[in-house]
């Protein structure tokens, strides 16, 4: 319960009182930009199914340091009844050290780490179970007509309940469109290296339109890919607002 309540008011604190400008898109994770997304998912998992409802923002602390959040809630009957609770809490500070052009194309370098506090609700098929701690590295490629290509690699270990040892791989793809929609394409290819190294990968695709500079909403497909897969398929939707 004390994570819970951090947890909403450091989301309250964030999302509040940001007056910033909104040029890149924020379903890029390395864009300098100030918003926060309300979005629902859902996963059929083979069976039993799982929604997910979480808050994901940002907020530019410098223009070199970006901390990104998100706070999930989950209603699953992975158990064989219906459960509903706090899944997890995730705290990540990007640090950008160098950005310019190679040739036509520019370039932003990142790293930072991820912070993810589980809410210990595990028996009721919600969460991990545990507290886990995720570098990262990557780089944000503009080659123009806006597109915006980004490969990332991050590292999940616990320090905190069941062993976690997992690399995961992933590329982005955002290109705007006319009339102010967006497409993305996001393929995450994890390995992990506790359960035989299986590679639970996942693809998602999303379309977003911007209404209004501080307004915006996207569907999003979402399908697991291969043996190790973590589900079938999955739909969601959000808004966002930037300030």
């Amino acid at each position: 319960m004390k994570k819970t309540l951090a947890a909403c008011a450091l989301i309250l604190m964030i999302g509040t009182g940001i007056n910033h400008a909104y040029a890149e898109n924020a379903s890029n994770p390395l864009a300098s930009v100030n918003n926060t997304d309300l979005r629902w998912q859902y996963f059929d998992l083979d069976g039993p199914e799982r929604n997910d409802l979480y808050a994901d923002g940002a907020y530019m602390l410098t223009p070199k340091l970006k901390f990104k959040y998100e706070l999930h809630y989950w209603d699953t009957d992975v158990t064989g009844s219906s459960e509903s609770d706090w899944e997890s809490l995730h705290l990540k500070p990007i640090y950008f050290p160098k950005q310019g052009k190679w040739g036509a194309w520019k370039y932003k370098l990142a790293i930072g780490a991820e912070l993810i506090v589980d809410f210990g609700n595990e028996k009721k098929g919600i969460g991990s179970g545990s507290d886990q701690i995720a570098p990262l590295a990557g780089i944000a490629l503009m080659p123009g007509g806006g597109l915006v290509l980004v490969p990332l690699v991050q590292h999940f270990v616990e320090y905190d309940g069941p062993d976690v040892n997992q690399t995961a791989f992933r590329l982005i793809a955002i290109q705007s469109l006319p009339n102010k929609f967006w497409g993305k394409l996001d393929l995450k290819v994890p390995v992990d290296w506790e359960h035989d190294n299986a590679v639970p990968a996942t693809v998602e695709v999303q379309l977003g339109k911007t209404f209004a500079p501080w307004f915006g909403a996207y569907v999003d497909g979402l399908l697991g890919i291969g043996g190790d897969r973590p589900y079938d398929w999955g739909v969601g939707v959000g808004t966002r607002f930037n300030y």
